[in-house]
């Protein structure tokens, strides 16, 4: 299950997404999310899905890589879909069933709306490495610098957030196969017991994760980091046609989206 866990992780390539101003794919993303809440009826909860599924096919990411990462999510989907085709009023399947037609439409909308959400993200982190959508990030945020937000610093933990998540997916892993050779049990018994088996894992994962904090702490003093003031990039960030016309195609995407849910599609 760890394995399934992908976000984080960077698919190098040379395609038009990856070639995209990592500042574009952000604002990209923005309005691919918008749009996937504002769609209300199935034609635009299907055009979603083409737009999506064609974001796939030009970045080149394979199926398999989606599904594995929606894998960890499965409980959440399932949850919420159960929310919604148990809670909803309306129109019984049949004659005293508690599942509504209208329950049925709602659940599967909302379960669309998180696979979409999900999927899009990691088309992001996909094809974007953490240095450049950090530097994206900090380009956007930059304005706050004006307010004394500490733009670079909070950018720089979300990029080693990024950077850490697989690092501490396999740390959790060869924890859990030592645990496993000295005989715990990860997989029977109920809630509880679960629980509390996971507690031979945490204590371990907590120090070393301590512990590496403190490395990249030590590694950046000696190279006489001192946040970002006066740092200069090696990969200067700059808008190109494609980045342009990607934007417009988001902003054209988001209009049909509401027009159509003007007119309940």
């Amino acid at each position: 299950m760890l394995k399934d866990v992908t976000l984080g992780q960077y698919f190098p390539g040379n395609t038009v997404t990856h070639r995209l101003d990592p500042r574009t794919k952000i604002l990209l993303l923005i309005l691919l999310i918008v749009a996937i809440f504002m769609a209300g009826g199935w034609v635009g909860n299907g055009l979603m899905i083409a737009v999506t599924a064609v974001c796939m096919i030009v970045s080149r990411i394979k199926p398999r890589s989606i599904f594995k990462g929606l894998k960890p999510m499965l409980f959440i989907i399932v949850f919420t879909s159960a929310l919604n085709l148990f809670y909803t009023e309306g129109t019984p399947v049949f004659p005293g069933w508690i599942i509504t037609w209208e329950g049925l439409e709602r659940s599967a909308k909302m379960v669309l709306r998180i696979v979409l959400l999900i999927t899009d993200t990691f088309l992001l982190t996909y094809t974007t490495s953490p240095i450049a959508l950090t530097d994206g990030m900090e380009r956007l945020l930059s304005p706050l610098k004006k307010i004394r937000v500490p733009v670079h610093e909070i950018t720089m933990m979300i990029s080693m957030a990024l950077r850490f998540i697989p690092t501490l997916i396999e740390e959790t892993d060869k924890i859990m196969s030592a645990q496993k050779a000295r005989g715990a049990d990860f997989e029977t018994g109920g809630l509880v017991k679960r629980a509390k088996a996971l507690i031979p894992i945490l204590v371990p994962l907590f120090v070393s994760s301590f512990r590496r904090a403190d490395e990249l702490a030590v590694a950046m003093e000696s190279r006489c980091y001192h946040g970002g003031e006066g740092r200069t990039r090696m990969k200067q960030l700059r808008f190109a046609p494609r980045d342009l016309w990607a934007l417009l195609l988001g902003a054209a995407l988001l209009a049909g989206v509401i027009v159509l849910r003007q007119f309940g599609l």
